[in-house]
C-alpha cells in the first residue's frame, strides 16, 4: 500500500512506492524488440514489492535503453521502476524563516500579519542560495510589487488564514510518525533554499499527437469496435489508440509504441487518448463509474503567458458529461488550484451543473524528505497545498432515502501528505479514496497524465508519465 501511517488528521503516503508495486513487469521476450541484450542488475529477492518502503534504486540499475532478450535455458522477465531521483526533494524549494519551519511549532499569526508578510515577500523570494549579490539586489528591486491586494488575492489570503492551523498540526503529526518510523529523516545540514536536482523531462508530444487525430478520416461507430485489447504485439496502429479505448487485460505490463516511442500499460488497466473534442469512444466504453477523478487544466495567466501547457475555460470544463460517465452515488473528487475563483467555481457552478452535492475538502500537503513544507506556507504566490473538493452525484429524493445507509460518509478537511514528485502535475495516488467506498468499484481519471491498474484515464497527455524514459529496467531471471 502506498499509505505509510494514518491518523486522525489524514494520511501520510508513499507516491513513488505506489508506482512501483503497479506490477510493471513484462513477461515475455516480446516486450523489448530489438533483441538486445541486458546486463544482470537486481534479482528479484533484491526487490521488496510488498514492503512499504521499497528497496529500489535507480543508481543501482542499468542505464535507460537497454532491452531484454532471453538468455540460455533461462527465462528473462523484465522489472521497470520509476527512477527514484524524480522524488528526491530534499530541501525547500525556498526556505522559511526559523520560526516558520514546520517542527519549531505553530506560530500564531493573524490575517493581517499574514498580509503584511505577504506583501514583502517577493524581494525575499527572489534571492537564491549562492548567488551574486548585485545580482540578487536587482532581482529584488525588479520584483518589488505595491503593497495592494486585489480582492481574489484578499480572498486567498483569508481561506489560507482559516485552514493554515488544521494543515500546520494535522502535517506535522503525521511528519512526527514519518520521522520514528524511518520513512522520513531529519535534515543533516541547515534547511536551505535552492533546486532539487532532477532529471529533465521527456517530451513526448502526446497532445500534439491529439491534435494529429482530428484530421483522421471520421470513424463509423457501428463498425469500429469501442475497445482495442492490447496482445502480445508491441506496435498498435495509431488510429486504433486514439479512436478506442485500449485496455490490458492481462496480469502483466504492456508496452505500447506511438510515433516511435514507448509507453508502459499495468496491468488491469485501460485508457484513451483524446482531447476533449474526441470523448465520444469513452462514452461509447459503456462503463458507469463509481469514482470519478478529475483534474482540469485550469486556465490562469502564467499558463496563458507561458504557452506551455492547453487550458480549458469554466465553460468548456461544464461541457464534461459526467452525467454519461457517473453511476449512480458515484463519488467526485476535482483537484483545484489555490485560486478562489477556481473553489467557488466549483463548490457553486460545475458540482450544482452536474447535480453533485459538494461533502468535503481535502488538502495535499507536499513535504521533502526531511519532512519541511516545500515552500513556506505563508508564501504569497505558491502553497504548499493544494486542494481537493469531493462530492457525491445526486438520484432523486426517493434513491437517496434509499441508498443513504448504504453510503460510506466523507470526512471533511483530510490531510494527504507525501513527498511530491518532481515533474509539474504529476499528483499522488487517492488510494486512500478505498476506504470509504465498497470493493471492486469502477474508477475513472479525466484529464489524466499517468495509469493505474483497475482504473480507466483519459486526457491528451494520458501516457506521459508512463514513457519508459521515466523508468528504470531491472532484469530477473527465473
Amino acid at each position: 500500500m502506498s499509505v505509510v501511517h494514518r491518523l486522525s488528521a489524514g494520511w501520510l503516503v508513499d507516491h513513488l512506492s505506489f508506482i512501483n508495486q503497479c506490477g510493471y513487469e513484462i513477461c515475455d521476450s516480446l516486450a523489448n524488440p530489438g533483441g538486445v541484450a541486458l546486463r544482470p542488475s537486481v534479482t528479484s529477492s533484491e526487490y521488496h514489492a510488498t514492503s512499504t518502503f521499497p528497496a529500489t534504486s535507480s543508481r543501482d540499475g542499468p542505464g535507460l535503453g537497454h532491452a531484454v532478450g532471453e538468455t540460455e535455458g533461462k527465462t528473462v522477465k523484465t522489472r521497470y521502476v520509476f527512477r527514484e531521483e524524480f522524488f528526491d526533494i530534499s530541501k525547500p524549494h525556498i526556505a522559511a524563516a526559523p520560526e516558520q519551519q514546520l517542527l519549531q511549532g505553530y506560530p500564531e499569526v493573524s490575517f493581517a500579519e499574514i498580509k503584511a508578510s505577504s506583501s514583502a515577500e517577493e524581494p525575499r523570494e527572489g534571492t537564491k542560495s549562492g548567488g551574486d549579490d548585485s545580482v540578487a539586489g536587482a532581482r529584488k528591486q525588479k520584483r518589488k510589487r505595491k503593497c495592494v491586494f486585489n480582492q481574489g488575492e484578499l480572498d486567498a489570503l483569508e481561506y489560507h488564514t482559516k485552514i493554515r492551523k488544521l494543515i500546520w498540526e494535522g502535517t506535522l503529526h503525521l511528519v512526527q510518525e514519518g520521522l520514528k518510523s524511518g520513512f522520513l529523516h531529519h535534515a543533516t545540514t541547515e534547511l536551505s533554499c535552492g533546486k532539487n536536482v532532477a532529471p529533465g523531462h521527456v517530451d513526448c508530444g502526446l497532445a500534439e499527437l491529439c491534435e494529429m487525430a482530428k484530421q483522421f478520416p471520421a470513424v463509423n461507430d457501428s463498425d469500429h469496435p469501442a475497445v482495442h485489447v492490447l496482445d502480445d504485439e508491441t506496435s498498435s496502429p495509431e488510429q486504433d489508440l486514439l479512436s478506442c479505448v485500449t485496455e490490458n487485460n492481462s496480469n502483466c505490463a504492456k508496452i505500447v509504441v506511438l510515433m516511435g516511442q514507448k509507453y508502459l500499460v499495468p496491468p488491469k488497466s485501460s485508457f484513451l487518448l483524446s482531447d476533449i473534442s474526441r470523448l465520444q469512444p469513452l462514452l461509447n466504453y459503456k462503463k458507469k463509474y463509481d469514482v470519478i477523478v478529475i483534474d482540469p487544466p485550469w486556465e490562469n495567466k502564467s499558463v496563458k503567458r507561458s504557452n506551455r501547457y492547453s487550458h480549458l475555460s469554466s465553460w468548456q470544463i461544464k461541457q464534461i458529461p459526467v452525467a454519461a460517465l457517473a453511476a449512480p452515488d458515484c463519488l467526485i473528487v476535482t483537484w483545484v488550484t489555490n485560486r478562489q475563483k477556481h473553489l467557488r467555481f466549483v463548490k457553486d457552478e460545475l458540482y450544482p451543473h452536474w447535480s453533485v452535492k459538494t461533502l468535503a475538502e481535502w488538502y495535499w500537503v507536499k513535504i521533502t524528505r526531511s519532512g519541511e513544507f516545500v515552500l513556506p506556507l505563508d508564501s504569497f504566490h505558491k502553497k504548499p497545498y493544494e486542494v481537493l473538493i469531493l462530492g457525491r452525484v445526486q438520484g432523486s429524493v426517493k434513491e437517496a432515502q434509499r441508498k443513504s445507509e448504504d453510503l460510506l460518509p466523507i470526512p471533511d478537511h483530510k490531510l494527504i501528505v507525501s513527498i511530491p514528485c518532481g515533474l509539474h502535475s504529476h499528483k499522488p495516488p487517492l488510494t486512500v479514496l478505498a476506504e470509504f467506498v465498497k470493493p471492486d468499484v469502477e474508477c475513472l481519471e479525466l484529464f489524466a497524465r499517468n495509469l493505474q491498474p483497475g482504473w480507466t484515464s483519459w486526457g491528451n497527455e494520458v501516457l506521459k508519465f508512463q514513457h519508459v524514459g521515466y523508468f528504470t529496467v531491472l532484469r530477473n531471471e527465473n
